[in-house]
């Protein structure tokens, strides 16, 4: 498909990778918590060249994450950061959805890290095809779908891909 928006003027995108900004000093912290809830493997990290005096840690400019297939970019807000984040709204419009076979046990291994669970994890039956959904907010305001991938969703998949 991404050669068809090649064929069609667009630029072709070879990869997507989220990245998330969060205030100063708390990636290392966001870092830890993906990895202890999400099973998150850290890639590289890229270090601040200028520690400040008074920081013991040094802000991380990039952590790339794989979780599961994919990769997830984790950033300090700096001073010069082109993705600034004003204060408070961080993780604001944002969901990411991570599918899973084990909805319950992905919830709770997220919330015994220190996500909070949105209500309680439901059947959705929405236009994601069904399956059982719980919605988690991490330390860090970001919103989480953990979901059952769904055999709608396979089965439309597999009907675009024919």
């Amino acid at each position: 498909m991404a050669q068809d928006g090649a064929e069609n003027g667009a630029v072709g995108v070879a990869v997507f990778k989220p990245q998330l900004v969060v205030p100063a000093m708390k990636a290392d912290e966001a870092v830890q918590f993906y990895k202890a809830a999400f099973g998150a493997v850290e890639l590289k990290r890229m270090n601040h060249p200028k520690r400040k005096a008074e920081q013991d840690l040094p802000l991380i400019l990039c952590a790339e994450l794989k979780i599961g297939s994919s990769s997830l970019l984790v950033c300090d807000q700096t001073d010069d950061s082109s993705a600034a984040a004003e204060e408070g709204t961080i993780g604001r419009g944002i969901v990411f959805r991570m599918e899973t076979e084990d909805v319950e046990g992905a919830v709770a291994k997220a919330v015994k890290a220190g996500a909070v669970l949105q209500g309680e994890i439901t059947e959705d039956e929405g236009l994601r095809g069904g399956g059982l959904l719980g919605m988690l907010k991490d330390p860090f305001g970001v919103v989480w779908a953990m979901a059952s991938a769904s055999k709608k969703c396979a089965e439309a998949e597999a009907e675009t891909e024919a």
